[in-house]
């Protein structure tokens, strides 16, 4: 496969998997918002890909030159397209989950285990502390 544009290898892969092809994409370079001033709002730099076959479109304009946000709205509509056809197998779905399951809050059960953790550690360091406290009292 031939993109327009240099990809990383992992990403070649994907695109290959899912049976993503070149010609399926309608690619257009549209004026670009937000802050940056003159160079973003005045220049195109701001990539938008459509996927024919799945209707998938990616917007990209995160840098503030065409080459980098083309080359990484290609790496998005790669890996937005295997989401599609994999699901829950691809690997935005387990980066997802990952966040998800990171974000949870801690079961009582658990929660109670760090504490008794906590406090036993503390009770070490405190009898430490009494420890040295004695020795420097006998020393002196």
């Amino acid at each position: 496969m031939n993109f327009p544009i240099e990809i990383h290898e992992k990403f070649m892969k994907m695109a290959v998997e899912v049976g993503l092809k070149p010609e399926d994409v309608d690619e257009k370079f549209t004026h670009g918002h937000g802050h940056g001033g003159q160079k973003v709002n005045k220049s195109a730099n701001c990539v938008e890909l459509t996927h024919h076959p799945s209707g998938i479109t990616v917007r990209f304009q995160h840098h503030r030159g065409l080459h980098q946000n083309r080359k990484e709205a290609w790496e998005l509509l790669i890996l937005k397209v295997e989401e599609h056809h994999k699901g829950e197998e691809s690997q935005l779905a387990h980066e997802r989950f990952k966040i998800r399951r990171q974000k949870q809050r801690r079961t009582r059960r658990s929660k109670e285990k760090v504490l008794k953790e906590k406090h036993e550690r503390s009770e070490i360091k405190e009898n430490r502390a009494k420890t040295i406290g004695e020795n420097e009292t006998t020393i002196s």
